[in-house]
């Protein structure tokens, strides 16, 4: 059983299927700890909907998609917010997938493409309940840092240099 990661255009059918999944659980986890519900499936067709993930696209960015023996498990974006500094974003793969080495190689497939489009640092935010992806991104190398966006959601915020 292997990894391969690829980059994927945003609305590939295997990144539109990842993004939903992905999307659902964050969703899910977020009203379910603040308002005790799931997602309103309406609101979820919405948001998904909404969201063209235009800043995953070449020149200025890509969507690498992960597949484990050959099925999609997983995503990891890069934008390029300067000529120096990448942001990662929409990392996730399977619950079924995970703890399979998945995070970590998409994550360094992520810095890869970053160095590739010109950028010396990455940077990333995250919440607070996504305690997971925390973990991940210190065990990785990445330190928490004052904020570089105002995202309505985001709770920690990291940064990692790319040498």
């Amino acid at each position: 059983m292997t990894w391969t990661i690829t980059p994927e255009l945003p609305n590939s059918p295997a990144a539109t299927a990842l993004w939903r999944a992905y999307y659902t659980e964050v969703s899910d986890r977020y009203y379910l700890l603040h308002e005790g519900r799931r997602t309103d499936p309406a609101e979820l067709e919405r948001e998904i909907a909404a969201q063209s993930w235009d800043e995953l696209r070449p020149p200025k960015g890509a969507l690498l998609v992960a597949r484990y023996s050959g099925e999609p498990a997983g995503t990891a974006g890069v934008h390029l917010l300067d000529p120096g500094t990448a942001e990662l974003k929409r990392v996730f793969v399977h619950e079924a997938m995970r703890g399979k080495g998945g995070g970590p190689h998409l994550v360094h497939a992520a810095e890869d493409t970053a160095r590739a489009l010109g950028a010396t640092r990455m940077v990333l935010d995250t919440r607070h309940d996504l305690v997971e992806a925390r973990t991940l991104y210190t065990r990785l190398g990445y330190e928490e840092t004052p904020p570089h966006n105002n995202d309505l959601y985001a709770d920690h915020w990291f940064s990692k240099p790319l040498h």
